[in-house]
């Protein structure tokens, strides 16, 4: 039998996926291989700074050694049950996170998605077994340009029209109101709202930031009218914004809070749903599930990732960096950035449209070695592994600067 020789440069790798892979995403030109740290590199053994941390599911680097560690340590004892069997590793995964994000209990799933969808189904269950709403008729309140996920329900209630076109019917129970607006949030609420769901920092949508006060507001008001305040905390939270969950800049603890993302340690997709104890208890056997949620391979490494955060040391790093990053961004602001919002080591960057698309920019930026991704518009986003260097960041900033002065 004749063997394949497999392709070896990127493009060739690149026409390789055409014939086979859905055109659902539209990839930068690079085809990376290896990858350590903040550092990633392509077949031909060019070297990239990654500076988008697959969109924070990368916040403790790639390969980090701990967690790696965690993964081989558990791949050569058990790596999957069922949720049939009990397994030795769960309990102590759920204990822990439970406790670093404040609240009683924790459902494990899969992806950031099904967290979303499992807390919609549980924010129902709940309007209807405690809050006493008539059955079929609960309602849960988003935000205008949210960014959920992109599964059937979730994309009823996204304003992306991209997300949504071609994809109906959608699933009704969902009123959207705009986002950093506590008026028209308290104007949708009535007696069938099961609960309010909302990104703390909207990422997807350019890094928008809400104002001081909104995510107090969200507390106090769901708090008031009897319904659930739910964070989609999978971008923001675990060290990104400079606290364990975004959530903390203002002080308060939602009723349910959704991990995904970095919780995985960028080695397997682990998801969960934290909540109060009194919200996870609607749930009973055989009324929500999932093989491969709360596994013993995704718990030990969603427990060594529990365990970096434990420390404080990469909250305060994102904190610390945060702030060489948003001064880099303040000086070229007027010198090819006409706006920018940043908290910890997260940040939407909007680029002189004259000077080009966010495409455009990222494909510069990746021929000058660095990697971005852009998203609406001439905006760009930069979320560096939290394990980035002062030396590193300034370098990725001078390499915008350079970017945009040969535009």
């Amino acid at each position: 039998m004749t063997s394949v020789v497999p392709a070896r440069t990127s493009a060739e790798l690149i026409g390789a996926e055409e014939p086979v892979l859905a055109h659902n995403y539209h990839p930068l030109p690079v085809v990376v291989s290896r990858a350590e740290g903040t550092w990633v590199e392509d077949v031909e053994g060019r070297r990239y700074l990654d500076m988008l941390a697959g969109y924070s599911a990368l916040n403790f680097g790639h390969r980090h050694p701990a967690l790696v560690e965690a993964a081989h340590r558990q791949l050569d004892r058990l790596t999957l049950t069922s949720r049939a069997f009990h397994n030795d590793r769960l309990a102590e995964f759920a204990q822990r996170l439970a406790a670093l994000t404040g609240l009683d209990m924790v459902l494990p799933m899969n992806t950031g998605a099904e967290a979303v969808e499992s807390a919609v189904k549980v924010a129902r269950k709940w309007a209807y077994d405690v809050k006493g709403v008539p059955d079929g008729r609960a309602t849960i309140v988003v935000a205008a340009d949210n960014f959920h996920g992109r599964t059937t329900t979730i994309v009823s209630f996204s304003t992306d029209e991209t997300a949504r076109s071609g994809f109906g019917p959608f699933t009704p129970g969902f009123r959207v109101v705009p986002y950093n607006d506590l008026a028209a949030l308290e104007e949708a609420v009535d007696e069938t709202t099961a609960g309010v769901l909302i990104e703390p920092v909207q990422g997807e949508a350019g890094v928008i930031i809400p104002d001081d006060g909104y995510l107090a507001g969200v507390r106090e008001l769901t708090r008031r009218e009897g319904c659930l305040f739910i964070a989609d905390e999978i971008q923001s939270g675990l060290g990104r914004t400079g606290r364990t969950l975004a959530v903390e800049h203002e002080a308060v603890v939602p009723d349910m809070v959704l991990l995904g993302k970095a919780l995985g340690g960028g080695i397997v997709p682990v998801s969960a749903v934290v909540a109060r104890r009194e919200v996870l208890q609607v749930l009973h056997p055989g009324e929500h599930g999932s093989t491969f949620g709360g596994n013993p391979l995704a718990a030990a490494v969603g427990t060594a990732v529990v365990e970096l955060l434990e420390t404080g040391e990469f909250q305060r790093r994102a904190a610390e960096l945060g702030e060489v990053l948003r001064e880099g961004l303040r000086a070229l602001t007027g010198r090819g950035i006409v706006g920018f919002r940043s908290r910890g080591l997260w940040a939407g960057v909007d680029v002189d449209p004259a000077l080009g698309t966010g495409r455009e920019v990222s494909e510069r930026l990746m021929r000058e070695g660095v990697l971005v991704k852009d998203t609406h518009g001439s905006t760009i986003r930069l979320a560096p592994p939290l394990t980035i260097t002062a030396g590193e960041l300034r370098g990725a900033l001078g390499t915008l600067e350079k970017v945009l002065g040969d535009a």
